[in-house]
């Protein structure tokens, strides 16, 4: 029950069925036809257990007026047979099949009941289960709860759109609608008990947006200002080797304004794959040291941490930054020296990944908290990151908070970066408490990658392809992706065995269930373009690799030694190796557009221009089809965010990017538009006439689930 998030009395009144089955009639028997599902009721005539070659059979006649059925169970009870004796009367209901005596029902379902027993006057109920509850008891307890639930009516009479039922007899019209509605309008959620259910969803949602938001004004942060011609973010951009773009000046400035106040910033920082973020992010921690205070940057992989890492060390240690490194693979003497540097604040930037929130990190004085790639992050995570990087350094923090004000309120500021851009309406509704900046431009020199679309018959030409590329210069690097590991179930040994003294370089094995067969996997792949392209150093990458090895992999990758690298999909974000001008994605059909948009956001980082090559197997879906469409078509991605969103709709689009339980369970954005308008509409009033009652309807609507808005 608490998995399915049925804890309270409103819960099991909001766990609303996902269809019904019509108890309310019977069926003639002897009007039955092969496909019918019916309800009949009659007299066990004969019950018996049948055994064929390879199994027993329960089975059982009844009888009515109008003829006989036969009732068949593969699997069964001893208690099955003593409840169909002989001369009982029972009710039925299944799907009517053709079978060897006549029409039977297999497995169906059966009540016994007593001579002119009443039929049930409402729809049966079918609830969101699983495994350990079924669907009797869920009726029970449902049942039980709407005796017990207070379904008051908190909203002001003209507060929800007009016409429309009260929430009481919402939720009582779905859990038992009656049997002349519409099953069409129960099913497409057009009935109105669903509007006015969908609507006190939305106006809940768009009320603790905006208590987060109150409750946000009242904490408190460092003031992160300037300090002088010694600023340190004004010296890291004097040392950059290049010149930022409009969009990243632009973004720099409202992210120094929210640093020179008070009060926490919460800002998202979105930006298509290549737009400069990191720059971004280096720049706002410049801004926070140079205020005496630190900075944590988390990645979701070590890959990508450690590529933060080794940016941001070659642009701030020659400024007398010192920098920590924490990962879950870094233990003993290192880590407790690393945990040192933290605790002291000698290490002004930590870069890690999850270890950075792990209990025995302790910062002298955090300022600011970047938290990269933040859709990948669980919502309990980035719950767990605020409150706990709040907790460190409040002892310190004390000093810094102006007069009068609570210095245990004291929180770093909070800046959360995303590759994936996201639609602005969907960021309005899911990210009201967010100021968001946007990179939309790209840096110059950046060339545009080229996008084919191949059936898999074509893998000896893009291999053909491959040699071609790397004969054409010592420059030109390779990425071939695969979903998945490899094909054995049984292979043994660790992937430590995988530094082979050949000029292929590395081979990796690693256990694990068996995939589907049809799936070219990353082994085979890198075994045979071992073999296809002699003399050149191929690499194997994949995320059940020792971190040392995995870092090995991408140091010889990175430095251009190794010239192909075979790998998952470890590499979609962050990675950024320049010379790499050509991509394979193999199956591309598996991957969701924004992935396969991150994937393709590795090559074109160079001056040399760059073909990603999308490899299908047929016959593709129409959902692949448009996902692979769109990619070949543009380059943009906040047009393939667009389009992600069109295929995908809104809940699925931002279920991926949010990581945790959905904040809308009945509302969709793309057909609820008009209830979306006025619960935004409403939220404001609500608030300033009757805040009680919006305490109360969010209390109702979100329990807990409310604080996933804080992150």
């Amino acid at each position: 029950m608490k998995k399915l998030g049925l804890v309270r009395d409103i819960d099991l009144a909001l766990h609303l069925p996902l269809r019904y089955e019509d108890e309310t009639r019977l069926t003639p028997i002897g009007t039955l036809a092969e496909g019918d599902a019916a309800q009949v009721e009659g007299e066990i005539r004969d019950c018996r257990v049948e055994h064929s070659r390879t199994r027993r059979h329960l089975v059982a006649r009844v009888r009515d007026a109008s003829g006989e059925l036969v009732l068949r169970w593969l699997n069964f009870y001893p208690s099955q047979q003593k409840q169909l004796a002989t001369g009982r009367r029972v009710r039925v209901r299944g799907e009517v099949r053709g079978g060897f005596l006549g029409l039977e029902i297999v497995h169906p379902v059966l009540k016994v009941v007593e001579p002119g027993a009443p039929l049930p006057t409402t729809l049966t109920p079918v609830y969101p289960a699983s495994a350990q509850l079924p669907q009797a008891y869920l009726r029970k307890v449902v049942e039980s709860a709407l005796r017990r639930v207070a379904l008051d009516e908190l909203l002001p009479a003209d507060v929800a759109p007009p016409g429309l039922p009260s929430l009481r007899e919402s939720i009582l019209a779905l859990h038992h609608p009656a049997p002349g509605v519409p099953m069409s309008a129960l099913e497409d959620r057009t009935h109105p008990a669903w509007q006015r259910l969908k609507f006190d969803e939305l106006l809940a949602q768009q009320l603790s947006q905006a208590f987060a938001q109150a409750e946000r004004a009242r904490l408190r942060a460092p003031p992160l200002q300037a300090n002088g011609v010694d600023h340190l973010r004004a010296k890291l951009a004097a040392t950059l080797p290049f010149v930022l773009t409009r969009a990243q000046q632009r973004v720099v400035a409202e992210i120094e304004r929210d640093l020179a106040l008070d009060k926490p910033m919460h800002r998202l920082l979105q930006g298509d794959v290549g737009s400069g973020k990191t720059v971004v992010a280096a720049l706002a921690a410049a801004t926070a040291i140079s205020a005496g205070w630190q900075c944590a940057l988390m990645a979701p992989t070590e890959i990508l941490a450690e590529q933060h890492f080794r940016k941001l060390v070659g642009w701030l240690e020659p400024l007398g930054v010192g920098v920590a490194w924490l990962t879950g693979s870094r233990k003993g003497r290192a880590r407790q020296a690393m945990l040192g540097a933290v605790a002291s604040g000698e290490a002004a930037l930590v870069v890690g990944t999850h270890a950075v929130i792990q209990d025995d990190v302790h910062f002298a004085r955090l300022g600011l908290a970047v938290v990269d790639e933040q859709h990948r992050f669980g919502v309990e995570q980035r719950l767990a990151l605020r409150a706990k990087l709040g907790a460190h350094g409040a002892g310190s923090a004390r000093s810094a908070a102006p007069a009068g004000r609570e210095a245990a309120a004291l929180e770093p500021h909070l800046l959360m970066m995303s590759a994936t851009p996201i639609p602005r309406t969907l960021a309005m509704t899911y990210f009201a408490d967010l100021d968001i900046s946007t990179l939309d431009e790209l840096p110059p020199g950046r060339t545009p990658v080229v996008t084919k679309v191949f059936a898999d018959d074509k893998r000896a030409q893009v291999i053909a392809r491959i040699r071609d590329e790397l004969a054409r210069g010592v420059g030109r690097q390779v990425y071939w992706v695969c979903p998945l590991i490899e094909e054995s179930e049984s292979a043994e040994g660790s992937a430590s065995q995988a530094l082979d003294a050949g000029p292929t370089g590395m081979m990796g094995r690693s256990s694990g269930r068996r995939p589907p067969a049809d799936l070219q996997n990353a082994t085979d792949t890198h075994a045979e373009l071992s073999a296809a392209l002699p003399g050149t150093m191929v690499g194997l990458l994949h995320g059940r690799m020792p971190a040392a090895e995995k870092a090995a992999v991408m140091s010889l990758f990175t430095e251009g030694q190794m010239r192909v690298l075979v790998a998952t999909t470890v590499i979609e974000v962050g990675v950024d190796v320049p010379a790499a001008s050509l991509m394979v994605i193999e199956h591309a059909e598996r991957f969701g557009l924004a992935q396969l948009h991150q994937l393709r956001g590795r090559v074109g980082r160079g001056t040399a221009a760059s073909v990603c090559v999308l490899l299908y197997t047929a016959p593709l879906s129409p959902t692949a089809k448009e996902r692979l469409r769109a990619l070949a078509e543009t380059n943009d991605g906040f047009e393939i965010a667009r389009r992600d969103l069109e295929i995908r709709g809104p809940g699925e689009f931002m279920g991926a990017r949010q990581s945790g339980d959905a904040l809308l369970r009945f509302a969709d954005l793309g057909t609820d538009a008009a209830l979306l308008a006025r619960a935004r509409e409403m939220a404001p009033r609500l608030l300033r006439e009757s805040p009680e009652a919006a305490a109360q309807h969010v209390a109702r609507w979100l329990g807990s689930r409310s604080d996933y808005l804080k992150a």
